[in-house]
């Protein structure tokens, strides 16, 4: 029996995929199960396994990189079977959903109804926040394929529609803009690097949140030494494994993680969530952790990080940074997430505001420890100090509240025995 198979979606924002190495030679001999191929997407590298016993043939794809979700990559052949070329095409919704993968079973995206066009604005069932985002972007809502109720447009679907457009530029354009920018320097002093897919998709992603997401920013200093004395304190009492290494390390950071956690517990306004025509409260404190790698970052997420303890923290998020690195994290492992923490600190950077990585509502940025002379009843005293800057997204979190969130968090930094309450 023929199979053919496809390029699976392993990845909830992924509409193409790239191919980094074939595990099998045009004509091999595969067995169900047998890893054929790895796909990379922005996030990871996973194995696709084969879905079927037999003879596989390699489709010509052209030398293209970007291969799009559904596309038939190879077809394995049954016994006694003729061989015959395989081109690159698509396969229909319901054949690529029984296709198997391996790990994340996801079914491809159906292709997109055709766009509407020749119909105004006013004539298509739109929500009142999808219209003025539309507006904003200079998009039509004809063009435009709406997820929601009966076909209607919601936020997302503008969202969406407007990252498939910075996605692809039209051809002329982006041939204009690369001849004007490369114009500028003089030929050989330069190298080229092009995008790989982590590149495309940072790039897309934040612009898209600071185009989209309506910014502000609230910043704190916060004085550390009894943190520092008591991490110090922490880690020389730890438990020792059995090759004599202590059981943990505890970073500044892992207690901010936790700090952030029990501060959205603490100001559940805050732990929120923008979606259209409504508010998500989240109950857990998830958080994002921002994990700087060769040629971009990763976001893994601690999941429920307000009820776990700092060694318990401090050792997920080193197992979470290895596989980040290594890019084997899984679209579980860096999906979703309440909010996010950046830390800067190690560079000897003292302050920076970051962008905030939707859904998120909101991102904490953290700086280097310095020391500082501050004014204690009236006598100058050393101090080590960190400054944090908390971006928040106000169609989700009000001043007031992201203040509150700030707050919480100076304090349980300030006093780290309150974690422990």
């Amino acid at each position: 029996m023929t199979v053919e198979v496809i390029l699976p979606k392993v990845d909830m924002d992924m509409s193409t995929g790239v191919i980094s190495q074939w595990h099998v030679k045009d004509g091999d001999t595969v067995k169900k199960g047998q890893p054929i191929f790895d796909i990379e997407t922005d996030k990871a590298a996973m194995e696709i396994e084969a879905p079927g016993d037999g003879t596989i043939k390699l489709a010509d794809l052209g030398g293209a990189k970007d291969i799009a979700i559904g596309t038939v990559v190879a077809v394995i052949y049954g016994p006694g079977e003729i061989v015959k070329a395989v081109g690159a095409s698509a396969v229909p919704a319901s054949a690529a959903a029984a296709t198997p993968v391996a790990r994340q079973p996801a079914a491809p995206i159906p292709p997109p109804a055709a766009p509407r066009q020749g119909t105004t604005d006013e004539g298509i069932r739109a929500t009142p926040l999808a219209r003025r985002q539309a507006r904003q972007a200079g998009l039509q809502l004809g063009n435009i394929i709406g997820s929601g109720p009966n076909g209607r447009i919601v936020a997302a679907d503008v969202q969406s529609s407007r990252a498939a457009a910075v996605k692809a530029p039209s051809p002329a354009n982006e041939t204009v803009a690369d001849a004007g920018t490369r114009a500028q320097f003089e030929a050989g002093s330069f190298t080229e690097i092009p995008f790989d897919g982590m590149r495309r998709t940072i790039a897309q992603r934040l612009t898209l949140s600071k185009q989209t997401v309506p910014h502000f920013y609230l910043s704190a200093t916060c004085t550390i030494d009894i943190l520092m004395a008591i991490r110090q304190r922490l880690n020389g009492h730890a438990p020792l494994n059995p090759d004599k290494s202590p059981a943990w390390k505890l970073s500044i950071n892992d207690f901010i993680i936790k700090a952030m956690a029990l501060a959205l517990q603490q100001v559940p306004a805050a732990n929120v969530t923008f979606a259209d025509n409504a508010i998500l409260q989240h109950h857990r404190s998830d958080i994002g952790v921002a994990v700087a790698v060769e040629g971009g970052l990763f976001t893994p997420v601690v999941r429920a990080a307000e009820s776990k303890t700092l060694s318990t923290i401090s050792r997920e998020m080193k197992e979470l940074a290895a596989r980040a690195r290594a890019r084997k994290l899984q679209p579980a492992e860096y999906q979703g997430g309440c909010a996010a923490i950046s830390n800067l600190g190690m560079f000897g950077v003292e302050q920076f505001s970051a962008i905030i990585n939707p859904p998120q509502a909101t991102i904490l940025a953290v700086g280097a420890a310095v020391e500082r002379f501050v004014p204690v009843n009236g006598q100058p005293v050393l101090a080590t100090q960190v400054t944090l800057t908390l971006s928040c997204d106000h169609r989700a979190v009000d001043g007031a509240v992201g203040a509150a969130l700030l707050q919480s968090i100076k304090r349980l930094i300030e006093d780290p025995a309150l974690m422990l309450a």
